[in-house]
């Protein structure tokens, strides 16, 4: 996912550390991918998370609703890894949050303790509730009601 670098004007949170997706400077200011085309954003405040192309499944559930499987986000900074037993058993995963606004936006797997569930390792979660599809407006589709 190559796409240009733009700063992020909204109220950027401080002390989490960023593992993908951003760059800081010695300012300590906040850059973000800006992602071309249709895309999924945080729903808090629009910074772009991931492209259509990237996601996996959408059958993935979690305590406040549907969650989205995807590949590949940007914009995210990574919590501390947690044992957690999830819907689907025992899991090693790590919070993420916006990296502009901080808000949670889901989960990355990072270790799967069942053998079936290995396919999720590296991959990321986005609840549902905390992002948005955008509409494309080259096109005039909505992200998540009309299929390419």
């Amino acid at each position: 996912m190559s796409a240009p670098l733009t700063l992020c004007n909204r109220h950027c949170t401080g002390g989490l550390k960023s593992t993908r997706g951003e760059e800081e400077d010695d300012m300590g200011r906040i850059f973000v991918v800006e992602l071309e085309g249709r895309s999924y954003r945080c729903k808090f405040c629009g910074t772009h998370l991931a492209l259509p192309d990237q996601l996996v499944s959408k059958s993935f559930h979690c305590r406040r609703g549907k969650a989205y499987l995807f590949n590949e986000v940007v914009n995210i900074t990574v919590g501390a890894p947690e044992e957690r037993s999830m819907f689907s058993g025992l899991h090693i995963v790590a919070d993420i949050f916006c990296c502009c606004c901080g808000g949670i936006i889901g989960w990355k797997y990072e270790a799967a303790h069942e053998s079936n569930r290995r396919y999720e390792e590296g991959k990321f979660v986005l609840e549902r509730g905390r992002i948005v599809g955008e509409m494309d407006l080259s096109r005039e589709l909505f992200i998540d009601t009309h299929p390419e």
